[in-house]
């Protein structure tokens, strides 16, 4: 029990960091919670409903492992280096691959809401 009240209370100081230092961080968490509303209304089943909140959960999540990467990278040099900005880059590539599924799973399933599928 000890072990997890102290990783609890590590994970909500990890949100509060990231919150109060990140701006990405901020705007997807307002992401996160308007689609928690929005796909009650949108989702076609409760099914799709935890696959569009699933995805905006697992953005919330590889941003802050992306920001997690870009403060350790800074943290080690600050120096303009071809490997740290390419070690960022990776980061945001994964960041962009995870927003474009989340778009192509909100997309499928308010089309299939309206019946356009």
């Amino acid at each position: 029990m000890k072990r997890l009240y102290h990783a609890t209370l590590n994970s909500f100081r990890g949100l509060a960091y990231g919150f109060a230092s990140e701006a990405a961080l901020r705007e997807e968490a307002i992401l996160f919670v308007a689609g928690v509303i929005l796909g009650l209304f949108l989702a076609p089943s409760a099914a799709w409903y935890v696959a569009m909140v699933g995805t905006l959960l697992v953005l919330l999540a590889v941003e802050f492992l992306n920001t997690a990467i870009e403060k350790l990278a800074d943290y080690i040099t600050l120096e303009r280096r071809v490997e740290i900005r390419r070690i960022k880059d990776f980061g945001s590539a994964a960041v962009f691959c995870l927003l474009c599924l989340t778009g192509l799973v909100w997309i499928v399933a308010v089309a299939l809401r309206f019946g356009l599928l």
